[in-house]
């Protein structure tokens, strides 16, 4: 295979961006126009909903305020906060992109860490720009710079309820066993089942330059 320069990995990163941008903001106008709701996170749930694969697959809008499966962090700088940490955590991830292709490390770890990084910026996007300029809204008003939602739409319905009355904690709240996600969060996901597959390979892997 060819050798892959520096830029061609955050080419790579890039290709997730624009992609993970293009399908968000499709299905954002798609629901606005095709149901006219309120566009809040809990909105339309039963409508704003389109099969792909029967009742497997499905387009199921959603905005997700804060981390992974709905998480916030408290208080009323908690999303600035955590918007903030992940600016930082964008610069951190490019310097080692950067580290790994001075090293020589394998190709296969070099995408996977480009294709976390296109994805952390994919949702990084929605979190700093969406709630200004999609109207994306808490308890009706507008929300201000780094404090936008993150926009999940893809579900896989393996399996939904409610949890039993008398669970301790969680008894009578609702679950789906498959979280609803994005390209961002797929790109995420894929990059880390492989670094954890292949994890021997690419972390025993001499730099190249010593097999030469």
């Amino acid at each position: 295979m060819k050798k892959l320069k520096l830029h061609h990995y955050f080419l790579i990163s890039i290709a997730v961006i624009l992609l993970d941008q293009v399908v968000k903001l499709g299905v954002f106008f798609w629901i606005k126009d095709s149901f006219g709701c309120e566009l809040q996170p809990e909105f339309c749930p039963n409508r704003a909903t389109i099969n792909l694969i029967g009742d497997f697959f499905k387009i199921h809008y959603i905005t997700n305020p804060g981390m992974a499966f709905g998480q916030q962090l408290p208080g009323a700088y908690g999303k600035i906060l955590l918007t903030s940490f992940r600016i930082l955590a964008m610069f951190a991830i490019a310097w080692y992109m950067r580290k790994l292709y001075l090293k020589k490390a394998a190709k296969g770890l070099q995408i996977c860490v480009a294709l976390i990084f296109g994805g952390a910026i994919g949702n990084l996007v929605d979190s700093i720009f969406y709630g200004k300029f999609l109207g994306l809204t808490v308890d009706g008003a507008t929300t201000p710079w780094l404090h936008g939602k993150v926009i999940d739409m893809f579900y896989i319905d393996i399996a939904q309820g409610y949890y039993p009355d008398n669970w301790p904690l969680v008894g009578g709240d609702y679950y789906n066993f498959w979280p609803i996600f994005n390209i961002a969060d797929a790109a995420i996901f894929i990059a880390v089942i492989f670094i954890l597959i292949f994890q021997k390979r690419y972390f025993n892997e001499k730099p190249q330059q010593e097999l030469n």
